[in-house]
C-alpha cells in the first residue's frame, strides 16, 4: 500500500484543491526535504525571479515608501522575526503598515478586520499584499524562497495555542525555505488562524508543497498567486 507521502506526491501539480482528509487527523506526514540538485535548481529560481521582480517592482516599492513616510511617523520598512530553514529566526521585511508604537514584532496579536493599530495607508497595502514586496530583499539574502511555507511568528496562537503546541510535527515544515507564498496561500488559507482547523489545513498544504515540489509547481504556484492578490481575499 503507497504511504502517504506517496500519494500526496503522485497528485497532479496543477491541482490546487483541498485534499479531503480525516476531521480528527492533526498531523501529516513530516517531510524530508530537497536534495542537493533540487535545492540548488530552485535557488537558481528564486535568484532570477527575484532579480526580476526587484527590477519590474523597484519604481513602485519607492514610491510605497514615500508614501509610508508621509501618511505617518515612522520608517518605511518593518521587520519582524520569523521562522525559516532548519527552525532558525530571520528579520523578515515588510513594508510598514501599523503606527510605530503598535508593530508587533514577535506577531502576538493577529491582524483583523478594521484593526485600529492599522494606518490608512497600510489597510491599502495590505488588502494588495503590496506590504509584502520587500521579501523579495529576504530572498536575494537566501532567507526565503519565492515558493515555500509561509514564515510564521514566533508568538503567533491558533486557538489560542502555539503553533507547534497544536502540531507535534509543525517543525517539519522547516526543512524546506520559507516562500513569500506557497500552495497553502493559493488554497485561499491565509489570514488570522483563529482555529486550531485553520493552522492544521496550512501545515498540511506545507508538507503536501515540500512532497511534490518542482520548478513546474513553483511557476504554476506564483502564476496563481497573481489570480489571489487580484482578488484581495482574506488579506487585511
Amino acid at each position: 500500500m503507497p504511504s502517504k507521502a506517496e500519494i500526496i506526491a503522485a497528485r497532479d501539480w496543477t491541482d490546487f484543491s483541498t485534499p479531503a482528509r480525516p476531521r480528527a487527523t492533526h498531523s501529516a506526514a513530516p517531510p524530508s526535504g530537497l536534495g542537493r540538485l533540487a535545492a540548488a535548481l530552485k535557488r537558481g529560481e528564486d535568484l532570477f525571479g527575484a532579480l526580476l521582480a526587484v527590477a519590474l517592482f523597484a519604481l513602485p516599492m519607492v514610491m510605497v515608501a514615500l508614501a509610508i513616510r508621509i501618511d505617518s511617523p515612522g520608517p518605511a520598512l518593518f521587520r519582524q522575526r520569523r521562522t525559516g530553514l532548519g527552525n532558525r529566526d530571520f528579520a523578515m521585511l515588510k513594508f510598514r503598515t501599523m503606527h510605530v508604537a503598535a508593530c508587533d514584532p514577535r506577531g502576538g496579536a493577529q491582524t483583523s478586520p478594521g484593526d485600529p493599530r492599522l494606518t490608512r495607508l497600510g489597510s491599502f497595502l495590505r488588502r494588495t499584499s503590496l506590504d509584502e514586496l520587500p521579501q523579495l530583499l529576504n530572498v536575494l539574502g537566501g532567507q526565503m524562497a519565492l515558493v515555500g511555507p509561509r514564515p510564521h511568528a514566533p508568538d503567533t496562537r491558533a486557538g489560542g495555542r502555539l503553533f507547534h503546541e497544536v502540531m507535534e510535527d509543525y517543525p517539519a515544515r522547516h526543512v524546506v525555505k520559507p516562500g513569500i507564498t506557497g500552495l497553502a496561500q493559493v488554497r485561499g488559507l491565509r489570514g488570522p488562524t483563529r482555529t486550531e482547523d485553520a493552522l492544521i489545513r496550512r501545515v498540511e498544504a506545507d508538507f503536501e508543497y515540500i512532497a511534490r515540489c518542482s520548478l513546474a509547481l513553483d511557476a504554476a504556484i506564483l502564476l496563481r498567486t497573481a489570480i489571489c492578490v487580484l482578488r484581495m481575499k482574506n488579506a487585511y
